[in-house]
């Protein structure tokens, strides 16, 4: 499913217009990364929660050419699903 997907399917169970639907999911997903940016996490009770990982720097190796890297530190966003998901996809 891709965002528009997304947007049709949001607007056929809420009963709004393709319209309204594309600004209430923009304005999520807008929410969600205004909310990680800053390093808050965010739950949504028995779907999940969003939050950010620190990686540290590490050493790796290009696989093409088998020569060492240094890879930098980074932050990431990472996802931890809640039971009632799970359980509605493990069925």
């Amino acid at each position: 499913m891709n965002k528009s997907e997304l947007v049709g399917a949001v607007a056929e169970e809420a009963g709004l217009t393709k319209v309204d639907a594309e600004k209430a999911v923009t304005g999520i997903l807008e929410a969600l990364t205004d909310c990680l940016a800053q390093g808050d996490k965010l739950t949504l009770v028995g779907f999940g929660t969003f939050s950010v990982a620190e990686r540290a720097a590490r050493s790796g190796q290009n696989p093409q050419t088998g020569k060492k890297i240094e890879i930098p530190a980074s932050v990431t966003p990472k996802f931890k699903p809640g039971n009632t998901l799970k359980s509605l996809i493990n069925q």
